[in-house]
C-alpha cells in the first residue's frame, strides 16, 4: 500500500512556539478551549511567592469583576486544604460554598460563576501556585471535560515556570554582578527586596486607575531590582566614595541609567530574551528611573507623564526605602519623616499619586520592613 504524505494538518498549538507574552498565550489557549468548552468562562493563574507567603494573580482571560487577587495563603483555607490534599478540586456547583469563610470563593459568587476547577501547580515539586477554570454554569465539569482542563493546565503552568525561571535567572545573574563587581551586599539583599515590594504594592493600588493587568504588577515586582544595573560600569572610587560628589564625578554617576539601558539590551539580545513579555517595562526603568516630575532628572530631563509610569513607580518606591534605610553615613529615617520628605517631592521630583497610595498603605509598607530587615552591616 502507497504510503500517503500530507502537510495539510493544522497543528492548532503552533501559537505556542512563539515569543508573545505569556498573557497571549494564555488568550491563546483560552480560545482554543472555548472552541471546544464554551462553557468554560474564565481562566486565571495565581502565583505563590514564599519568602511572603501571598497569593498573587499573575493572568486572567478577563477581569469578570474580581481584581486583583493579592492574600496570603494562611487565609483561604480552602486553598490550603488543596495543598494538603496535593489534587485538584472539583466544585460543579458553587452554591455549596455561599456560607464560606474564604475569600476566593464569595468573589467567584458574587461574580456569578456556578462552577469552579482548581489545579495546584507545581515547580521542582514544590508548589507554586494555582490554576482556575470557571464557568457560568452549574454541573458542567464532566469526567472527559477535566481530562481536557488538566493538559491545558499543565500547559499553562510550564509556560508560567518557563517565562519565570528565565526572568528570575536574568535578574539573578544581573544581581551577582552587582554584588562582585562592587561588594553592596546592603543593596542587593533588604534594599532590593523591600524596594521591589514597595514598588509591587503601588502598582497594585493604581492598577484601576491605570488598567494595569496582573502581568504588570507581577513584572514590576521582577525588574525594579535591575534599576541600578548601569552602576556595574561605574568606577569604585565614585560609586563608593561616602562623601559629597563634584560635579565631574555627578556626571559620571548619571551615566548609569543610560549604561543600564544599554547594558540591558545586550543581556537580551545575547540571550535572545526580546521575546520576553513587559520587556520594554525593564528598558524604561532602567533608563528614566531617576526621570524628575518637574522635569529636572536625568538623562532626558523628562516631565509628568512624559515619564513611564513603571519609572515613576520605582523612583517613589527606591527614594522611600533609601530615607529609611540605615548606611554608613546616615541614619535610617522613622516612617512618618520619610513620609512627610516624600509629600515635600511630590510634584516636583515624585509622582504625587505613587507617594500618596504607599502613603496610603503603611500597614503594609511596615509588613514588608519587617519581613525584609536590614542586615547588620546594612
Amino acid at each position: 500500500m502507497e504510503r500517503q504524505v500530507s502537510f495539510e494538518h493544522h497543528d492548532i498549538l503552533r501559537g505556542l512556539n512563539s515569543k508573545a507574552p505569556v498573557s497571549k498565550k494564555l488568550e491563546y489557549l483560552y480560545a482554543l478551549l472555548r472552541n471546544r468548552y464554551d462553557f468554560i468562562d474564565r481562566i486565571s493563574v495565581i502565583l505563590y511567592e514564599p519568602s511572603t507567603e501571598m497569593l498573587t494573580t499573575f493572568a486572567s482571560s478577563s477581569d469578570s469583576g474580581l481584581g486583583h487577587y493579592h492574600a496570603k495563603l494562611n487565609e483561604s483555607p480552602a486553598l490550603l486544604e488543596i495543598i494538603r490534599k496535593g489534587r485538584p478540586r472539583v466544585v460543579n456547583d458553587l452554591s455549596v460554598l455561599a456560607e464560606s469563610h474564604s475569600p476566593q470563593n464569595k468573589k467567584l459568587i458574587r461574580a456569578g460563576f456556578a462552577s469552579s476547577y482548581t489545579m495546584p501547580m507545581y515547580r521542582d515539586d514544590e508548589f507554586s501556585g494555582f490554576i482556575f477554570f470557571n464557568s457560568y454554569q452549574a454541573d458542567v465539569l464532566e469526567d472527559s471535560v477535566l481530562n481536557d482542563l488538566d493538559m491545558v493546565g499543565h500547559m499553562i503552568s510550564l509556560i508560567v515556570a518557563n517565562e519565570r525561571t528565565v526572568l528570575e535567572t536574568l535578574r539573578a545573574t544581573v544581581q551577582t554582578a552587582m554584588s562582585f563587581t562592587h561588594q553592596r551586599d546592603p543593596e542587593t539583599s533588604g534594599h532590593i527586596d523591600r524596594m521591589s515590594r514597595f514598588a509591587q504594592l503601588i502598582a497594585r493600588e493604581l492598577a484601576q486607575d491605570y488598567g494595569f493587568d496582573d502581568q504588570f504588577i507581577e513584572h514590576i515586582l521582577l525588574f525594579s531590582p535591575l534599576h541600578d544595573l548601569g552602576k556595574i560600569g561605574i568606577p569604585d572610587n565614585i560609586l563608593l566614595k561616602p562623601g559629597a560628589l563634584t560635579l565631574e564625578e555627578y556626571e559620571v554617576m548619571k551615566s548609569h541609567s543610560a549604561r543600564g539601558r544599554e547594558m540591558i539590551d545586550v543581556l537580551l539580545r545575547n540571550h535572545g530574551l526580546d521575546g520576553v513579555g513587559y520587556i520594554d517595562m525593564l528598558r524604561n526603568i532602567a533608563l528614566y528611573h531617576h526621570e524628575a516630575y518637574d522635569g529636572s532628572g536625568y538623562p532626558k530631563g523628562l516631565k509628568a507623564d512624559d515619564i513611564p509610569i513603571e519609572a515613576r513607580i520605582v523612583a517613589v518606591a527606591d527614594v522611600f526605602d533609601a530615607l529609611t534605610s540605615c548606611r554608613p553615613y546616615k541614619q535610617a529615617w522613622s516612617n512618618d519623616d520619610a513620609f512627610d520628605a516624600l509629600r515635600e517631592l511630590a510634584n516636583q521630583k515624585l509622582d504625587s499619586g505613587c507617594v500618596e497610595v504607599l502613603i496610603r498603605c503603611r500597614e503594609e509598607v511596615e509588613q514588608i520592613q519587617q519581613r525584609f530587615s536590614e542586615n547588620p552591616y546594612g
